[in-house]
């Protein structure tokens, strides 16, 4: 099923992934088109990962960089082709334990700024399990007068052969000792396992909210029944339309 066939059943408020490596900008512009009329209202711009198992120069892409794409829907938006006025709400990811391609932290956030500024809306972070983390770049995004709303990337873990891939997929998230040692003290059942991750990502969102954050991103990887619990379990209301959606 298309994005597209999706918004036409659902009508949700929907934040779409967009990532074009490889793509020329004319390609580009046609899918905005696209979801502009589907009123698709916001859009995350990412820069994208190289394609595994190929020989690829970065170099030639119309896009070298997630600010370069922020600057492109940018363009898009004052073009007047999205029925909504204001255009696609742009997002931007956001690294609390910093971009793995770039280790000094400093030099980071100076392009993470630029990146903001080109015309980001909003930051959804990559995922996290140390909300203090999270906390410290809120506070460094402040330092630097960098204010868009900021919404915090979580992940349930919900098997010990998922941690691996969502380190590898987060490039190198930290896991803290208390969630291993929980982990750890029940990895020969799986569905123990599965309990200990959702409690643990459940009791991030109550710390997070608690914090005033600003909105919270749940990583599913198309399995949405992890996330289903702890959303039922925060207490907040469904949309009596709304049914799973896996994209």
């Amino acid at each position: 099923m298309h994005i597209t066939d999706i918004m036409r059943e659902n009508s949700p408020t929907f934040s779409f992934e967009f990532f074009p490596p490889k793509t020329p900008e004319a390609a580009v512009e046609g899918i905005l088109l696209r979801y502009a009329k589907s009123a698709i209202g916001n859009i995350l711009a990412l820069g994208g990962d190289r394609p595994a198992g190929i020989a690829y120069d970065k170099s030639r892409d119309s896009f070298q960089h997630a600010i370069d794409l922020v600057k492109f829907i940018r363009r898009f938006n004052a073009s007047g082709a999205h029925p909504d006025r204001r255009g696609f709400g742009i997002g931007v990811a956001g690294f609390p334990e910093g971009h793995p391609a770039t280790p000094n932290r400093l030099v980071e956030m100076d392009y993470f700024k630029a990146k903001v500024g080109a015309g980001a809306n909003y930051i959804v972070t990559q995922l996290f399990f140390d909300n203090r983390d999270f906390i410290d770049f809120r506070e460094r995004c402040t330092l630097n007068d960098i204010h868009v709303p900021i919404i915090a990337g979580i992940m349930p873990i919900t098997s010990i052969s998922g941690c691996k891939r969502i380190a590898e997929l987060a490039g190198g998230a930290r896991f803290p000792a208390k969630l291993m040692r929980a982990l750890q003290s029940c990895q020969n059942d799986p569905e123990m396992v599965r309990r200990v991750g959702v409690q643990y990502a459940l009791e991030q969102c109550h710390d997070l909210l608690d914090n005033d954050v600003a909105g919270i991103h749940f990583y599913t990887l198309n399995r949405s029944d992890a996330t289903r619990v702890i959303f039922d379990s925060l207490g907040f209301p469904h949309h009596r339309n709304a049914r799973a959606l896996s994209v």
